[in-house]
C-alpha cells in the first residue's frame, strides 16, 4: 500500500493534460490542494492503527493486505466495512471522501465483465483482461474514478437518436489491436486527481446502440484525453484557520478519438451487459452513499447543534424537533444500507425474470434498501438548509469579513456585538460562524449541495429504480387474501 506522499508523488510524474480556467494546469496546481488533502486521508487511514483495520481488506485475487476502496465485495461483511469506513472517513472531513466511485466501477465492471465473457461472440477476454488490470490496481494502490455521466445532448432522445453521437462516449472504430472511443463524460469527481479512470456506460441500451456499451480503463494522463476542470474551495483564511482545509474538483473528460489496447477493454458491444454495468455503478455508488449521506449529516447535526447552544436556544421545543428530523434522516439512511448490506447476494434484476445470479460470486447489495436510503437523503439536502437557516438566524449572511475582526479599529466592537453566549469563547464562536458560512453560504456551498443532491443518481432515478424493482404484486396478495378476494394467477 501507498502512503500520502508515494501518492503525490505519482501525481507530479503524470503528463499535463489538465485545463482550468483557460490554464493548464499540474495536478499539484495549489487549487487542487483541498481536494489532495481529503484523498490523502484515505491513505493515511490505511496505516493509522486505529482505523487500518477497517480501512484494509484482503485481496481475493493475491491474498495481500490491501486499500479497502481498491476491494472488491466478498460477503456481507466488506459492505458492511466499506460503508463504515466513508462513514468513519467522511467525518473527518465534514463531507465526501471522493475515493468510493473507483470501488464501485470496479465492483461493477469485475460483475458485468464475467458475464460478457461467456458470450461466444465476446470480442476479448473482458473478465481476464479486468482482473489483470485489478491485481496490478490493488498492488499498486492507485486512486480511480468513474466516468459514467454522458453529455446526452438533446435529453429526451436516446444514444444513437441523437444528431450528433458524440452525445454519448462511443466507438467509432474497432482495430485488430484496441478500439478508438469519441465522446464526453461531464462531472466526473476527482479524476484530475485521480491514477486511473473507468469508463461506464450512463444508461439501459438497445439494439442498435452497440457502440454505446463499453466499459474500459484508462490512466487519467492518458494521450488522447482532455480534463476541463473545475475546483470547488472555500475562501482562504488568514487568521482564523481551519483544522482542515478541504476542497473538491470535477472535471468534463473529453475522448478525442482515444485508442484503448484490448487488453484494457472490459465490455465492447453486449447492450444487455451495458446498461446492467449502468446500473450497477449506481447500485454500488448508491449504496456508498448510506456511509458518506449519513456522515454528511453528523457535520449538520454538529453545525445545527452548536448553531443553537451559541444562540442560546438549544432547550427550545422547535430545536430539538428540527435536530430529531436530521438525526432520523440520517440514521435511516445508514439503516438502510446496512441491510442492503445483509440481505446483499450475487445476483441482480432482471426485468420479467426477477432476482438472478450474476458476476463471479461478489457480493451485490440490495437494491431496493440501497436506493431508498439514497433517495431518502437526497431528498432531504435542501430541507437540512433549512433546518440550518432556521436555527442560525441571519448573521451568518451579514458576518464582518475576517480582516474586519482582526482591524485594531474594530476587532473590540465587533467581538462585543457578536458575542452571543458568554459560556463559549468568543474566538470559538468566530471560527463556527466562519466555518458555517463555508458550509452554507458560500460558492463552494452551492455546488457541493447540487453534488448531494444529484450525485449517484438524482432522487427520481432512486425512485424509478425502487417501483419498477419492487414486488408490489405480493402486497396486492396480502390485501387479497385478507379481503376474502380470488387470487391472482401466477
Amino acid at each position: 500500500m501507498r502512503t500520502r506522499a508515494q501518492y503525490l508523488e505519482r501525481l507530479s510524474k503524470m503528463n499535463r493534460n489538465l485545463y482550468s480556467n483557460g490554464e493548464k494546469i499540474d495536478r499539484l496546481d495549489p487549487r487542487q490542494e483541498g481536494a489532495l488533502n481529503v484523498m490523502g486521508l484515505t491513505f493515511d487511514a490505511a496505516w493509522d492503527p486505529a482505523s487500518k483495520d477497517l480501512c484494509t481488506a484482503t485481496s481475493h485475487i493475491t491474498g495481500e493486505t490491501i486499500n479497502r476502496f481498491n476491494h472488491i465485495h466478498q460477503n456481507s461483511e466488506d459492505l458492511h466495512k466499506k460503508q463504515d469506513m466513508t462513514r468513519l472517513l467522511c467525518n473527518k472531513v465534514g463531507g465526501c471522501i471522493q475515493r468510493c466511485m473507483g470501488i464501485d466501477a470496479a465492483n461493477a465492471i469485475n460483475a458485468v465483465s464475467y458475464e460478457a465473457q461467456k458470450s461466444p461472440k465476446a470480442k476479448t477476454a473482458y473478465h481476464d483482461n479486468f482482473l489483470k488490470w485489478l491485481e496490478w490496481f490493488q498492488s499498486e494502490d492507485l486512486v480511480a474514478s468513474c466516468a459514467q455521466t454522458d453529455v446526452k445532448g438533446e435529453r429526451l432522445k436516446r444514444p444513437a437518436e441523437q444528431i450528433d453521437p458524440d452525445m454519448y462516449v462511443h466507438v467509432v472504430e474497432e482495430r485488430s489491436d484496441g478500439i478508438v472511443v469519441r465522446g464526453s463524460k461531464v462531472h466526473i469527481s476527482e479524476a484530475s486527481i485521480s491514477d486511473e479512470i473507468l469508463v461506464v456506460p450512463n444508461r439501459a441500451l438497445q439494439k442498435g446502440e452497440e457502440s454505446y456499451a463499453v466499459c474500459f480503463a484508462v490512466p487519467s494522463d492518458y494521450e488522447g484525453i482532455k480534463q476541463v476542470v473545475h475546483y470547488h474551495l472555500n475562501r482562504k483564511r488568514d487568521f482564523f484557520q481551519k483544522g482542515i482545509e478541504t476542497g473538491y474538483t470535477d472535471s468534463y473528460i473529453i475522448f478525442d478519438d482515444c485508442f484503448i489496447p484490448w487488453e484494457r477493454v472490459f465490455l465492447c458491444g453486449e447492450i444487455q451487459h451495458g446498461g446492467i454495468a449502468a446500473l450497477l455503478f449506481a447500485l454500488f455508488h448508491r449504496h456508498s452513499y448510506s456511509g458518506c449521506k449519513p456522515a454528511a449529516l453528523d457535520y449538520v447535526i454538529g453545525m445545527a447543534g452548536l448553531a443553537a447552544d451559541i444562540n442560546g436556544i438549544d432547550k427550545t421545543h422547535h430545536v430539538r424537533e428540527m435536530l430529531s428530523r436530521l438525526i432520523m434522516t440520517g440514521e435511516l439512511g445508514y439503516a438502510a444500507g446496512y441491510t442492503a448490506s445483509a440481505l446483499a447476494k450475487p445476483e441482480v434484476y432482471m426485468p420479467g425474470m426477477g432476482m438472478v445470479p450474476y458476476g463471479p460470486g461478489s457480493y451485490i447489495p440490495n437494491s431496493i434498501y440501497a436506493n431508498v436510503g439514497r433517495c431518502l437523503t437526497g431528498e432531504a439536502v435542501f430541507h437540512e438548509q433549512e433546518i440550518l437557516c432556521n436555527i442560525a438566524g441571519g448573521m451568518p449572511a451579514t458576518f464582518p469579513f475576517e480582516k474586519d475582526l482582526m482591524n485594531p479599529e474594530t476587532k473590540a466592537l465587533l467581538e462585543k456585538y457578536l458575542n452571543r453566549n458568554p459560556k463559549i469563547p468568543i474566538e470559538d464562536q468566530i471560527k463556527f460562524w466562519l466555518n458555517f458560512i463555508d458550509f452554507g453560504l458560500s460558492g463552494y456551498a452551492g455546488t457541493s449541495q447540487y453534488g448531494n443532491y444529484h450525485g449517484g443518481g438524482s432522487p427520481i432515478m432512486e425512485q424509478i429504480a425502487i417501483t419498477t424493482q419492487y414486488d408490489l404484486e405480493s402486497k396486492k396478495d396480502i390485501v387479497r387474501e385478507i379481503a376474502g378476494m380470488s387470487q391472482r394467477k401466477k
